[in-house]
């Protein structure tokens, strides 16, 4: 949307926004029958998302504006939504030749002058689909950039939230995740890689279908963002992450169809790019607004081009994987794009540049090679194989033409990668390029590593002796060191503890470290169970909820001990169905998932505590211990020697 302001519209503006889309659509309905359109040369381009840590605790770190005062002779470089990203464009160049390779040129040569005004800032860059070392309170609402457009669209997103629980996660994969936030800023976990083909007027139908069904095997092959809060989910965690954020659909009847502002689509193209206007501005409500200083339909009659703004303005508050676009050529021509928003950023430049090879090749392959896509698959099996590759990445099964079941490795080797080779080749892209980047998208599946399985098996291997945040903080660590190098993602190591130098925790809070698998019981349960139960779980200290997760309690190994003795020198004329409500100690000292490591430790020297509960909103979230500290102190002791 560019720097042009937007607003929330009132009742009246809203109707003066939605009288310019219509007359836009209108105006491009008449370009597009009268072909206006551009139709060579064949453009691509790109938009690469990054996020900015902090140099020594590699954290997120709000200083995109700071990093962008520097920046102010590359209008390349721009903000993003949230104060830790930054955004670049790359410059639209003919789809021939060494375009891909000019394009991963220059996104080493901005990346490496964004990384200098970043060091002023004491900032890195990463690269990659979900920063491992992200934490929910970096989604707070004071780390939203300052910018108009951005308020308003959280404002507008905020304003259709009729759920009292507001903004909700919930992702199974390895681990779980079930949160609810009090603003859609989740949206900006998501880091990408877009790319974009210019298209002409007679071929966007098909070659978008084709878009369509290609999505899954090259999301599968690119995967690279399984973690989040530090939980193992979703290989591309970003697809269902990014639809539930801005997820305001309220209706609880099953039977009742609705789509998300975040979709895959409903159904193939027939006949025009209009299809996907109309059904956009049919199913969702004008979101955003903006002044207009143009009639579109009064252009159109003066044989002038249109920037159809309200059109532009209302497509971008509907995020299609896949989404078309409008736009303006230097030429003064207007032209169509699709816009790949499927590909994460990272893991390195030449992984990213070797995946919208792979897409851009495939794409142009498929579109020489079957006339109409929908011949071979169904619009269900498309949009079913773009949901399993998001949970399972490289692992996962497609079902292909002919309803033949097959896997991403096998799919990819034995069909996709000559298809694309093909599609590359047609464009006359030079051939050591095309071998250098379908290469590494060949090595990668015959490796059977991207991103996210480097991702999950690193970050199991250094669990095992380490805890979370240290472990998100080696993984963050190793990809600054490799994302500008030669050696693309399925050829990195697993890394080692060692390969941190410095770890510090400083400023770590409670919700980083504490223990969130844990065993509970409830007052009236008997001693008898919490004696076993902590003998068998080898617990020192039991909460004590209610059934609402409310925290009522604390069991202690010490008070049960004490019961114990005192019971066998009465020589068991004690009641034996003594109950939790009985010993439990009653309001215990507590602290919230925000409060510091040094707060809590200070409340438990001061209380000579072992342990303390985590409440948030009255409700029971997790558990830290003295045994949590020795062991960040242990491991800072080790990295001393």
């Amino acid at each position: 949307m560019g720097e042009e302001k937007v607003n929330v519209p009132t009742a009246d503006s809203r109707s003066n926004f939605t009288h310019h889309l219509l007359r836009d659509v209108q105006a491009l309905e008449y370009m597009l029958k009268h072909d206006w359109f551009e139709k060579e040369p064949i453009r691509i381009g790109a938009e690469q998302e990054m996020c900015l840590v902090d140099k020594k605790t590699l954290k997120p770190t709000p200083k995109n504006i700071n990093v962008l005062k520097r920046l102010t002779d590359y209008p390349w470089a721009t903000t993003e939504i949230a104060q830790f990203n930054i955004e670049s464009n790359f410059t639209p160049r003919v789809f021939t030749g060494s375009a891909l390779r000019d394009m991963e040129a220059e996104n080493i040569h901005q990346l490496k002058i964004i990384q200098e005004a970043a060091k002023g800032s004491n900032a890195l860059i990463v690269l990659t689909g979900i920063l491992p070392t992200l934490r929910k309170f970096d989604l707070a609402l004071e780390n939203l950039t300052p910018k108009p457009r951005y308020l308003a669209l959280i404002e507008a997103i905020k304003a259709q939230q009729k759920n009292e629980r507001g903004f909700e996660l919930n992702l199974h994969g390895i681990d779980e995740l079930h949160i609810h936030h009090d603003s859609p800023l989740l949206e900006a976990c998501n880091t990408s890689y877009q790319v974009h083909l210019q298209v002409s007027p007679e071929t966007f139908v098909p070659i978008y279908n084709i878009a369509q069904a290609v999505a899954a095997p090259v999301l599968a092959i690119a995967a690279n963002s399984p973690l989040v809060f530090g939980k193992r989910l979703w290989h591309e965690s970003r697809i269902a992450l990014f639809q539930q954020s801005l997820d305001v659909r309220t209706s609880k009847e099953h039977l009742r169809q609705s789509e998300p502002r975040v979709s895959f689509g409903t159904r193939w193209l027939d006949k025009s790019i209009m299809e996907i206007y109309k059904e956009d501005i049919a199913r969702f409500r004008v979101l955003l607004g903006t002044d207009i200083d143009e009639d579109s339909l009064e252009l159109i009659g003066e044989n002038k081009i249109p920037r159809l703004r309200a059109l532009q303005v209302h497509n971008g508050t509907v995020y299609r994987w896949n989404r078309p676009c409008y736009g303006i050529s230097e030429n003064g021509m207007p032209h169509l794009r699709i816009e790949n928003r499927v590909l994460p950023a990272g893991p390195t430049i030449l992984d990213q540049t070797a995946n919208a090879a792979f897409w851009l090749g495939l794409v142009t392959g498929m579109a020489h090679e079957f006339k109409d896509i929908r011949e071979h698959l169904s619009f269900a099996d498309v949009k079913d194989n773009f949901s399993k590759a998001a949970k399972f990445g490289i692992d996962t099964q497609f079902t292909w033409f002919h309803n033949q079941k097959i896997s991403c490795r096998d799919l990819i080797l034995n069909e996709l990668i000559p298809l694309a080779y093909n599609g590359l080749k047609a464009r006359n892209i030079e051939q050591c390029d095309i071998e250098r980047y379908l290469g590494v998208i060949q090595q990668r599946a015959e490796a059977h590593q991207n991103g996210a399985r480097w991702l999950l098996k690193s970050f199991t291997h250094l669990t095992e002796r380490v805890n979370r945040d240290e472990a998100v903080t080696i993984l963050t660590s190793q990809m600054v060191k490799c994302q500008m190098e030669e050696e693309p993602v399925h050829k990195w190591p697993i890394p080692k503890v060692e390969d941190l130098k410095h770890y510090r925790p400083v400023g770590l809070r409670v919700e980083e470290f504490m223990e969130t698998d844990l065993f509970t019981v409830r007052e009236s349960d008997l001693l008898e169970l919490v004696g076993d139960l902590m003998d068998w779980r080898k617990l020192r200290y039991l909460p004590v909820e209610d059934e609402n997760g409310h925290l009522c309690g604390l069991i202690t190994t010490r008070k049960l001990l004490r019961y114990y003795i005192q019971k066998g020198r009465l020589n068991n004329e004690m009641n034996d169905y003594r109950t939790v409500a009985d010993l439990m100690i009653e309001a215990p000292a507590t602290v919230s998932p925000e409060t510091t490591i040094k707060e809590a430790m200070h409340i438990m020297r001061n209380g000579k505590l072992g342990c303390l509960p985590v409440v948030k909103n009255d409700e029971l979230v997790g558990l830290i211990t003295e045994m949590d500290f020795l062991r960040v102190a242990g491991r800072l002791i080790e990295r001393l020697k």
